[in-house]
Order: structure tokens, then C-alpha cells, then sequence
């Protein structure tokens, strides 16, 4: 049996911008892709504390330092700049590894720098 994991998230971030025009995805900083072990391509699941929404899309790689949370494409639609939400990434563990398992996460302040 494998069970999915929280294996890391990016706490409370403020989304910087939109983009409606794109084909999709969320844009993140390339600093914090790297504090919350992210890659190019890899799902995740954001969720809007100010809405409730959730959504699951893809990240790609923002400028390094920038602090950009870019919801693209359809995404931008659930998500104003400046609303706070949370970035959380899963993994499929058996039951010996999920139970060894800590998530990484990642706090940030309110430019999106990690604390």
C-alpha cells in the first residue's frame, strides 16, 4: 500500500501577480522551490486562505530572490495579488517511509523571503 504524503509546503506566500494569458501553472521563486525541495513540472496544490479554493496545477521556475507567486492560465482566476495561500507538494511513501516522513516548510514573511 503506498499513501500520499505532505512532503512539503511554502506557508502563507502572497500571491504577486496573475496572468491569464499564459497556458497555465504557478510561477514560484526559484529560492523557494529550492527551501521546499520543488522542481520544474512537479504538481502541487495551492489553496487561497482568503477564498477557500484549491486547485492543483504545475510550477514553474521564477527569478531567483524575486519572491513571484505567479498564478497563470486558468489558475489566475482563483487568486487576487496580495491574497495569502499555501503551496503543498505530495509524495507517494509505502507505510514504513510515510510514517519516517517530516514535511519541509517553508515560512516567508510578506515580500515572500523565507524567515
Amino acid at each position: 500500500m503506498l499513501r500520499e504524503m505532505c512532503k512539503s509546503k511554502i506557508h502563507r506566500c502572497r500571491v504577486t501577480e496573475t496572468c491569464l494569458q499564459y497556458e497555465g501553472s504557478i510561477t514560484i521563486d526559484e529560492t523557494l522551490m529550492g527551501a521546499a525541495d520543488l522542481l520544474p513540472n512537479e504538481k502541487v496544490q495551492v489553496v487561497n486562505l482568503a477564498t477557500g479554493k484549491r486547485i492543483d496545477t504545475y510550477v514553474i521556475a521564477g527569478e531567483s530572490g524575486s519572491g513571484t507567486i505567479c498564478l497563470n492560465g486558468a489558475a489566475a482566476r482563483t487568486a487576487e495579488p496580495g491574497d495569502e495561500v499555501i503551496i503543498i507538494s505530495y509524495c507517494l511513501l509505502d507505510n514504513e517511509a510515510a510514517q519516517k516522513l517530516e514535511p519541509v516548510i517553508v515560512n516567508v514573511d510578506e515580500k515572500n523571503q523565507i524567515r
